[in-house]
């Protein structure tokens, strides 16, 4: 009879789909009021994420719920990731609301809104901008900026005299 070789798979590649799997399914909840949108990744000079009453500092690790406002100083700049792993950049002197983050690809659930109310601001679309761009908006006093690539960059502010 004929031996049948049977290749299996190492250990170590069981541990990586349960680590992957695992973090897919963490990140994969929708965020609803008071659920983890994402963390402060970065941030340099004066930052503050306000949250109802409470305003505190805008430190790495930070996490970000809906609601939330993340404010710059003139010598301030904020990176955010995002749990789909968008990333947002702010400039000095800006300030932007969080409106609304759901990110539930298995309940159909996706969505990103946020104000930019002044300042500049970068982003860098992830999984949202995959899965459902249409459900990705920005708010400035002026526009709103919906995404059908990955990335853009938007300065917020008063309006110049021409």
């Amino acid at each position: 009879m004929p031996s049948r070789r049977m290749e299996t798979a190492g250990p170590h590649r069981y541990v990586a789909a349960l680590l992957l799997t695992g973090s897919i399914l963490a990140w994969g909840l929708p965020s609803a009021a008071g659920e983890i949108a994402g963390v402060v990744r970065s941030s340099q000079g004066s930052v503050t994420v306000t949250r109802g009453e409470e305003v505190f500092p805008a430190k790495p690790g930070v996490r970000l719920i809906v609601g939330d406002l993340l404010s710059t100083g003139s010598d301030g700049s904020m990176g955010v990731i995002f749990r789909d792993d968008s990333t947002l950049s702010l400039g000095p002197d800006s300030s932007l609301v969080l409106r609304e983050f759901l990110f539930s690809p298995a309940d159909r659930k996706l969505g990103l809104v946020a104000s930019l109310t002044r300042g500049t601001m970068a982003y860098l679309s992830g999984l949202l901008g995959k899965l459902a761009p249409e459900t990705v908006r920005f708010e400035t006093p002026v526009a709103t900026i919906g995404i059908r690539g990955t990335r853009f960059a938007v300065k917020a502010g008063e309006p110049s005299s021409r």
